[in-house]
């Protein structure tokens, strides 16, 4: 990489180069006290390691400079200024102290040369250079600690997501892994452990994982939420779901989205969370649960029913066979009934506006109920188990459109 300049042969004699670098020590010396003195960030009296790493960056950048006098065509070799850029990163700080500490140095550099300008007798003109060389050249400093700042910031970034997804498979692993690799790992990743989880499964079926419907994307996640969006099945791990404005963070960044919230377990259940979770979005896609947002906690009964299908199957050839011997549309129409004032309530207003009929329709098809079911509708274990039944019809139903 080459740096341009406006400044000549004629321009810039050797002896200014050479005049300069006998004095390279008393500016070193002025630009570090200058930039301790105004910089806290590289005030460290007592670490002398760092002292002299800061030496040596000041050295290279005004050595790096006479070169450039001296051989204004040269290549140069911004690698020593993009290490300082990822020490900087490493430090955990912005860039801005480091381009604070650059500009103090040119300033010393400036008046320096304004010093040594009469005894070499340069022209206002070549001075003007100078100066303006300085300046494009702590610009191309900067740019250099610029990219290694950004390439250290990005491999860091990039090392830590590693870690928290190698994190979030080893919580979600079966048999899990020892507690001891669990903490270990939590701990590289930056992530506190805590005492219960709830996973979420969300819903990726239309693709999309990271927007949300009309092309918004999903807010961010909060840095305690373990994320695995990228995974086939998409899933979180929610630290402390009970905790203070847990529910509210989960409702906002979900908004618009399919999934479901798994129960709240001890950290080493995570698995068995997630199991749960992926167990109601499946039931939700199938109609069974409701469609959106929904937490396993409010459909424990549904979520137990069903992990037996044979026998929900068992149970709806007995709870419905008063039905059987209908025409299918007679059938649908009175099931549909019948879950709705399962589901709804009892009145025939309130049934009729959930399925958009009239109100007399809806108590002529409860009479029919009536005459098929006799005095079952009044048992509370039948109306349970008719409920479970019906869904499981609605469910096989749903799925064949």
């Amino acid at each position: 990489m080459a740096i341009k300049s406006d400044i000549s042969e004629s321009r810039t004699p050797a002896d200014i180069a050479k005049t300069l670098r006998s004095g390279i020590g008393r500016v070193c010396d002025e630009v570090i006290k200058e930039i301790r003195t105004r910089i806290p960030e590289y005030d460290r009296p007592d670490d002398e390691l760092y002292i002299k790493v800061v030496r040596m960056a000041v050295e290279q950048a005004i050595e790096g400079f006479l070169d450039h006098i001296e051989r204004p065509g040269a290549p140069w070799d911004p690698e020593p200024f993009r290490m300082i850029g990822r020490g900087e990163a490493a430090e955990g700080r912005n860039l801005e102290p480091l381009q604070t500490a650059m500009r103090l140095g040119a300033r010393v550099g400036w008046r320096r040369l304004t010093e040594i300008a009469g005894p070499l007798g340069l022209s206002p003109q070549s001075l003007y250079d100078l100066g303006e060389a300085i300046f494009v050249y702590l610009d191309q400093l900067a740019d250099a600690a610029a990219e290694g700042f950004e390439e250290a910031r990005a491999r860091a970034a990039g090392e830590m997501e590693r870690r928290r997804n190698r994190l979030l498979d080893l919580l979600l692993s079966q048999p899990l892994a020892s507690p001891e690799a669990v903490a270990d790992l939590a701990k590289a990743a930056g992530w506190r452990l805590p005492r219960t989880v709830a996973c979420v499964a969300l819903d990726d079926q239309h693709g999309g994982h990271r927007a949300r419907p009309g092309g918004q994307r999903m807010p961010a996640l909060p840095p305690d939420v373990l994320a695995g969006l990228e995974r086939p099945a998409p899933c979180l791990v929610v630290p402390d779901p009970s905790g203070p404005g847990q529910a509210q963070m989960l409702e906002q960044a979900l908004r618009g989205r399919c999934g479901a919230i798994g129960p709240g377990v001890p950290l080493a259940a995570a698995a068995t969370s997630l199991r749960w979770a992926r167990e109601a979005l499946e039931l939700s896609r199938r109609d069974v649960l409701p469609r959106g947002l929904l937490r396993c906690e409010d459909h424990m009964a549904m979520l137990v029913v069903f992990k037996d299908e044979e026998l929900v199957s068992a149970l709806a050839e007995v709870r419905l066979a008063p039905l059987a011997h209908l025409r299918p549309t007679q059938q649908d129409r009175l099931a549909e009934t019948l879950l709705a004032w399962l589901r709804h309530g009892r009145g025939a207003g309130e049934v009729a506006a959930r399925l958009h009929v009239h109100p007399q329709t809806v108590r002529y098809r409860l009479r029919q109920l009536e005459e098929l079911y006799g005095d079952q509708l009044a048992d509370p274990d039948v109306r349970f188990e008719l409920e479970i039944a019906l869904r499981a019809r609605q469910a096989v139903i749903g799925s064949r459109r």
